[in-house]
């Protein structure tokens, strides 16, 4: 967390102040795009956008980075048009999302048995039955990144949110587990680092887009998450306040551009540019008639493309994709009375014209673009509120839930043990209270989810999973 003109105390006996509260910056390193922005909430709760810069992603294919030195480029370039537009930040830390084709998830079930019958379950109960499923085989050279557990079961009893109180003989819970490339991620971290900041966490960007783009109404009411990016296309079901199922389809908006090149015979930043401004994913919704001249290369005549040619490429390649987000739907054991909320398309690739009718009819689901601007105050520019930006929101407001709850929970660990000392009789020892510090400490390692803040689900301290072997290189 950064600061421009003040700096934060960090004082757990006192309450944080509406004008200490910390800049967060988000850092999305996308196929086509790198972006970062600076926010910081005020006395409402909204987010302020203090910062703003990207630059194009020369390095990065299919949300990997393969050219370390082009990202890192292409990231400094996004941090001083940053500065240009609010030279008073002094940006060291960063969020970073993560995506790409090696991200992978699976499931699977865990249980306990315990030893102390007539207590309730405790938290670290809880916690280890979570740190068992780290041990679950994985294909060499993948990492599990976060361990989300659905609904628990305590002996009999199915579908308990929280268990912590319940009492039984054996706790258990199916989990979502994924799964990521060790190089891959080391790779977004070196060039993070190289281009001169400290990541203060990795976040997974269909995660963060969703954080961004959904409401407590959304994770209520079940909801799918499709985010569309250069380079690939990210999917992410909610049901019941719980993230049920993730995918990664391997193809995005590059994708699109490249077959209108490739099919229609022109440059790529033509095809670029033709997708944005004529480009639709249903060709029946155009006119035969209709063409797009555009200049001839090196002196030759000027080029006609057919728009309905050009939206058949877009279509084509867009109900493949809608194809793959079916199949997923189908795979996750979902049904569409489990999806009420339908689904949420976001992503640059979202805002193709005619792109919700034909994800309706390809999915027989209800479909709306989510664009962040709820969390945003009203004084935000309009460019910020794009689909194409969500990932980067989220990532800022990942950064405000890890602050907000690690200064609540230490507050709440600290009556607790004060509560607990006032009630404690002469034989309770240092030690007994150094273990419940540490039960405390745990509690804010690992925060349970709620359907309200559902972002407490999100893995804390990613960033160390990848630094488990040495990495002094990464500066050289």
């Amino acid at each position: 967390m950064i600061t421009n003109e003040t700096t934060i105390q960090t004082n757990t006996n006192q309450p944080i102040m509406q004008n200490e509260q910390p800049i967060i910056v988000g850092l999305d390193i996308g196929t086509t795009k790198i972006a970062a922005i600076a926010g910081r909430k005020n006395e409402f709760g909204k987010l302020e956008i203090l910062g703003f810069g990207r630059a194009n992603s020369n390095g990065v294919e299919h949300g990997m980075v393969l050219n370390i030195d082009q990202t890192i480029k292409a990231i400094q370039t996004a941090l001083e048009k940053c500065y240009e537009s609010n030279p008073s930040l002094n940006i060291n830390e960063v969020y970073v999302g993560i995506a790409g084709q090696h991200i992978k998830s699976l499931q699977t079930r865990g249980d306990i048995v315990r030893q102390t019958l007539e207590e309730e379950i405790r938290q670290e109960e809880i916690d280890r039955l979570i740190a068992d499923q780290y041990r679950t085989y994985i294909p060499l050279g993948d990492q599990i990144i976060d361990v989300i557990p659905q609904m628990y079961t305590v002996d009999n009893f199915p579908n308990i949110p929280n268990p912590i109180g319940y009492s039984g003989v054996k706790v258990g819970a199916n989990f979502h587990i994924i799964t990521g490339d060790k190089n891959a991620i080391r790779n977004i971290n070196r060039s993070v680092e190289k281009a001169g900041l400290k990541t203060k966490d990795l976040v997974l960007q269909p995660l963060a887009s969703a954080a961004a783009v959904m409401s407590e109404q959304d994770l209520e009411a079940g909801v799918a998450i499709v985010d569309i990016g250069g380079g690939t296309t990210d999917l992410a079901l909610f049901h019941e306040g719980v993230l049920r199922y993730t995918a990664v389809i391997p193809f995005g908006g590059e994708n699109i551009t490249n077959d209108i090149k490739l099919g229609l015979g022109v440059l790529k930043v033509q095809a670029e540019a033709m997708k944005v401004q004529f480009g639709s994913a249903l060709s029946d919704q155009t006119k035969s008639n209709t063409f797009i001249t555009i200049p001839g290369l090196r002196g030759m005549a000027p080029k006609e493309i057919s728009v309905k040619k050009l939206a058949e490429i877009i279509q084509a390649r867009m109900s493949e994709i809608m194809d793959f987000v079916s199949y997923h739907l189908k795979q996750s054991g979902l049904d569409n009375r489990n999806l009420n909320g339908g689904i949420i398309l976001t992503g640059g690739g979202s805002q193709l014209k005619h792109l919700l009718q034909l994800t309706e009819y390809l999915t027989g689901l209800n479909a709306r673009i989510g664009i962040p601007n709820e969390h945003l105050s009203g004084d935000y520019n309009d460019e910020l509120a794009m689909p194409m930006y969500s990932t980067c929101i989220g990532l800022i407001l990942k950064g405000y839930n890890d602050f907000e709850n690690k200064n609540m929970q230490m507050a709440d660990n600290f009556i607790k043990l004060k509560g607990n000392e006032s009630v404690k009789t002469e034989q309770t020892t240092s030690e007994t209270i150094s273990e419940e510090l540490e039960i405390a400490r745990e509690v804010v390692k690992h925060p349970r989810r709620t359907l309200k803040e559902f972002m407490n689900g999100f893995k804390n301290n990613l960033i160390e999973i990848f630094k488990e072997e040495d990495d002094t290189h990464l500066g050289n």
